[in-house]
Order: structure tokens, then C-alpha cells, then sequence
């Protein structure tokens, strides 16, 4: 059933769920408690303060040079790109990025994760090994590795899948398999590529067998993938669109009528299976939002309704482009997803001249029973990202089991994991150390994967460049709003 405007415009005023929105990011950004960015690190006594309790406390730097943690935390480098090596003896594929860990046999944790490799093997010196029988496209460098660790310690890799393009980050299922999603929809004969990208794939951490002979989940569409996320009780999957000009979009995708998700399922679907569809928001008023950047204020509400997506495997054009203004609701730089608290968490990593308001940062949540998006986290332009303190760029994003939010930060300058509370207050957990830069000009790779083990216990997250897979434990505890 569609959401009208003046449906959403009535429950809104019943609810309170409306907020008036006024003003811009940067006339906001000197208000008191108006951006989360307000919660920034701060050395010694005065980091407490700042933060009101929320948090661990100020980070403390590595005599390793590698990551910085509260007092009281330690990490341990799980997989190291050019160091580590397979099961099969190959090195650790380079660039890790989203990741998910699930309950092994015998005790053992295992971590799928995505390494976003673009392009032809030979512009990589570490790609995702061809290995027989998990092969794409032989031409493509991406795909991604499976971890085991085992509870005395012992650390094995081993390929899940390989010959896919740009794994950047995916999502978890409700039946214990990682989705892949590939950042880059370029078509057979494009960058040597011998198949079409830009697809979703699915990955069993425990069955190998599962992984045989991969298959594109093309329902999911074909476009430049991020993340995605499955409701466990509608079945429905969201997932994002990291592109632009025009910005991109974030889709809802309905299974067949009678279709039962479980292990293996996907494969039996045909291409054309369910429906794909792009939002289209409204705001308290029932005024069409064009752009998601365009809420200034944590706590705004949009309406929601679903618009069909005409050509999924966008055969002549791109998917995002099959949409005139006013149809449809973009974003830029959508990131991230994790499902948690009944819905849908979603990152739009930041937004500059292409879209109508700039920001650093956002992170939205979809409940699918209301049809609603609420802005949780918002982020001001950084205006010094080189100086270490106020975030920018959120990208990939856990639901953490002490409340709240993790997100790894993706932006300019330092680079950091941080939380964000229910009430969308920051705080730092680690800041990266690792000078892959000059002294002179310094520059610290992305963070991204991060997810807890399955007990909560340990945090786990990849420093991008070169490919560093990290284990942190510590005090973690529940944490104010």
C-alpha cells in the first residue's frame, strides 16, 4: 500500500514525528547539541568533560604505530595483506573492507571479508587468488577471504569466492551467510572485464561446498553496490547505491509471493524475481524531498513510499538514471548498512556542491513498519580534518550490543572508529597510526568491516590500505544516550 503525503502529513501530526527544518549545515553548525560532531576527542581531563561520560575516555598512542585505544583496550592483527598467507599458501589479498563474523564449529569464530580490488590482476600485487571452482571472472581481482579464528589463538584464511569486482561492503543474513556486494557495474569488454558487474553474490562462511560455481543475484539489480541489509520478519532486503551524477539511490526489494529465505535460496530465484524499488520521501508537510542532505536537523522524519525500478539490469541505462527529478529520492555517497532495533541503519557518508546542503556525515534509520526515515547522526563539514578531533566521512557501521552505533570513519585527514549514542552524541574507540604517507605529508588509509564476534566480546575492523584485519578487546560496557 503506498504512503501518501497527506497520510504521512496526518500521522506526523498525531505522532509529533515531524520536525520543522530550517537553515543549513553550516548556519547549525555553531548551535549547541545541533550536530553529533559536538562529542569531539580531547586530550587528558578535558576529553571527559567534553563527552559527559559518553565513551572510553581519550585514546592513547601506539608505540607500534598502528592503532591508537582508550586506556585499558588492546588489539591484535588477525591478517596483514603481503605478510599473512592462505590456507593455500597465496598472501592475504590486499584492501579489506566490509565484513561480518559469525559462530564456527568447535568454538571458533569466522569473518567473511570483502577485499576491493577494481580492475584487471595485474594492476594489484596481492588480488583474491583464483581458486578453482569460486570463480567469476577470471579477469576481475576482487572476491572475498574467509577467516577462521580458532579459540587457542590459531588464525586460517582461506578464498570464498574470487573473480568479482570492487567488494566493498555487503551484509549479513538472517541464516548466516554474507552477501558481497560489487562497487562497480562495469560491463563484459570494460577494463578487461569477460562478465557483467555489479552484482550481489552470496557467500557461505561454514559450507565451502555452498561457494561452488558462483552466481550473480541479479534481482538485487545491477549498479554500483554497497551495502546490504534483509528484514528478518518481511523478508525484504534494502541496500545502497554508492554513486553519482546524478546522486545515487537506496532500494527496497520485495520477494516473490510464497518465497522462503534460507541457505542456498537466492540461487533458485530467477533473475527477474520480486520487485526492485527506489524511494521517494516527504517531508511533516508532505513536501517531496529530492535529497536526503536536505535534513538539517537530528530527529527529522521523512515519509516514505517505493517507486518501481523499470529496468533493473540496467541494460541501456544506469539504474540511478532511469529516474527524472521528482520522482525519486537521491543521496550522495550512500555507505553502509546494518539492521538492527527493528530497522534499517544507513549511511550517506557525506555531501558537497552536487548536492543542495553540505555535511559530513549522516546516518538514517528506515522502520519498515511506519515507512519512516529518521536522521540519527549528523556530521558538519570538518573544517580542518587534518587536526584529530571532529569526524567526518562515516562509511561502514555496526549496531554495537552496549547501545548505540560503531562506525568506521572514511574521510579526510585522520582517520578514526567511533560511536555515536542513541541520541546521536560521538566518541572516539581508535584512531589509525599507520603513516601510509611521507612525514612530510602523512596520510592514514580508511577504516572499514567493522563488526562485532558474536559474543560481543570482541570488536573487530579493517584498516583498508594495505589490508590489516584487527581483533579489539577491552572495558567494553553499556554507554549513556
Amino acid at each position: 500500500m503506498s504512503l501518501t503525503r497527506r497520510d504521512f502529513a496526518r500521522t506526523s501530526a498525531v505522532t509529533g514525528a515531524g520536525v520543522v527544518l530550517a537553515g543549513s549545515v553550516g548556519a547549525l553548525a555553531s548551535a549547541p547539541g545541533a550536530l553529533a560532531s559536538t562529542d569531539t576527542e580531547r586530550s587528558g581531563e578535558a576529553s571527559t568533560a567534553a563527552h559527559g561520560g559518553v565513551g572510553y575516555g581519550p585514546l592513547i598512542p601506539d608505540p607500534q604505530g598502528v592503532l591508537a585505544l582508550p586506556a585499558g583496550f588492546t588489539y591484535r592483527v588477525l591478517t596483514h595483506s603481503g605478510r599473512t598467507k592462505l590456507e593455500s599458501g597465496e598472501f592475504t589479498p590486499s584492501n579489506h573492507d566490509g565484513t561480518a563474523s559469525f559462530d564456527g564449529p568447535r568454538g571458533t569464530t569466522l569473518l567473511v571479508n570483502n577485499h576491493e580490488l577494481k580492475g584487471p590482476r595485474a594492476n594489484w600485487e596481492h588480488p583474491v587468488p583464483l581458486t578453482e571452482g569460486l570463480v567469476y571472472d577470471p579477469a576481475a581481482s576482487g572476491g572475498c577471504t574467509v577467516v577462521e579464528v580458532r579459540p587457542d589463538g590459531r588464525v586460517a584464511e582461506w578464498v570464498g569466492i574470487a573473480g568479482t569486482s570492487t567488494n566493498c561492503a555487503g551484509g549479513r543474513t538472517p541464516w548466516d551467510t554474507w552477501l558481497t556486494c560489487e562497487e562497480n557495474s562495469d560491463r563484459a569488454g570494460v577494463n578487461g572485464m569477460t562478465k557483467d558487474h555489479g552484482y550481489v553474490f552470496e557467500v557461505d562462511p561454514v559450507d565451502r561446498r555452498a561457494n561452488k560455481d558462483p552466481k550473480p543475484l541479479k534481482f538485487f539489480g545491477r549498479y554500483d553496490h554497497e551495502a546490504v541489509v534483509i528484514d528478518p520478519r518481511r523478508g525484504h532486503a534494502y541496500l545502497t547505491e554508492d554513486a553519482a551524477n546524478p546522486n545515487g539511490l537506496f532500494f527496497r526489494w520485495t520477494p516473490p509471493k510464497g518465497f522462503e529465505h534460507g541457505r542456498g535460496r537466492f540461487r533458485t530465484l530467477a533473475d527477474d524475481a520480486g520487485v526492485l524499488q527506489a524511494p521517494k520521501c516527504y517531508d511533516s508537510g508532505g513536501k517531496f524531498v529530492d535529497d536526503l542532505s536536505r535534513a538539517t536537523r537530528i530527529g527529522t522524519v521523512y515519509g516514505v513510499d517505493w517507486v518501481d525500478v523499470p529496468d533493473r539490469d540496467a541494460r541501456t541505462t544506469p539504474v540511478r538514471k532511469q529516474f527524472s527529478d521528482g520522482e525519486i529520492t537521491r543521496a550522495r555517497k550512500l555507505e553502509g548498512m546494518w539492521w538492527g532495533d527493528g530497522g534499517a541503519y544507513i549511511v550517506s557518508s557525506y555531501a558537497r556542491e552536487e548536492s543542495p546542503v553540505q555535511h559530513d556525515g549522516q546516518v538514517w534509520f528506515y522502520d519498515p513498519k511506519r515507512r519512516t526515515l529518521t536522521l540519527k547522526v549528523l556530521l558538519g563539514v570538518n573544517p580542518d580534518p587534518s587536526a584529530d578531533g571532529a569526524f567526518d566521512g562515516p562509511d561502514n557501521i555496526t549496531v554495537s550490543p552496549y547501545g548505540g552505533l560503531v562506525i568506521a570513519e572514511d574521510g579526510e585527514g585522520v582517520s578514526h572508529l567511533f560511536g555515536a549514542t542513541d541520541s546521536g552524541r560521538t566518541y572516539p574507540i581508535a584512531r589509525n597510526e599507520l603513516n601510509i604517507g611521507t612525514e612530510e605529508e602523512p596520510e592514514y588509509s580508511e577504516f572499514a568491516g567493522v563488526t562485532f564476534s558474536p559474543d560481543g566480546r570482541t570488536l573487530f575492523a579493517n584498516i583498508q590500505t594495505p589490508g590489516i584485519l584487527l581483533a579489539i578487546n577491552g572495558p567494553w560496557k553499556r554507554l549513556r544516550r
